[in-house]
């Protein structure tokens, strides 16, 4: 009997999981960035309704949520930006601590 809830319960987590994992893909979230951001713009317009009628219906009462004003493609476009400046100016960065690395040699062997 242990062995059969241990499977029953493989097989619950498993449909979980790919329920997940399907929901994700038929929404967007696993496409390109502009897909995920008309997703999370959809989310954002959805769940406060949900959830406002959920707790009215539990009898609970939840602050209001906070606003953001968050973009996925933007920041995402923001981080290869600041990675490729990085990496822009490496060789120059390398050579110039190079150079100081060999004056502190030199200077310690004075």
């Amino acid at each position: 009997t242990v062995a059969a809830f241990d499977s029953f319960r493989f097989v619950i987590k498993g449909s979980l999981a790919g329920t997940a994992v399907y929901v994700a893909y038929d929404q967007g979230l696993l496409g390109s960035g502009t897909q995920g951001a008309e997703a999370l713009k959809k989310a954002q317009a959805a769940l406060p309704p949900a959830i406002q009628e959920w707790t009215s219906y539990i009898g609970w009462e939840l602050p209001p949520t906070p606003k953001f004003d968050f973009s996925p493609s933007d920041s995402w476009n923001k981080g290869v930006q600041t990675v490729m400046s990085a990496l822009s100016v490496a060789p120059t960065r390398a050579c110039e601590y190079t150079v100081e690395g060999w004056r502190y040699v030199k200077d310690l062997v004075k």
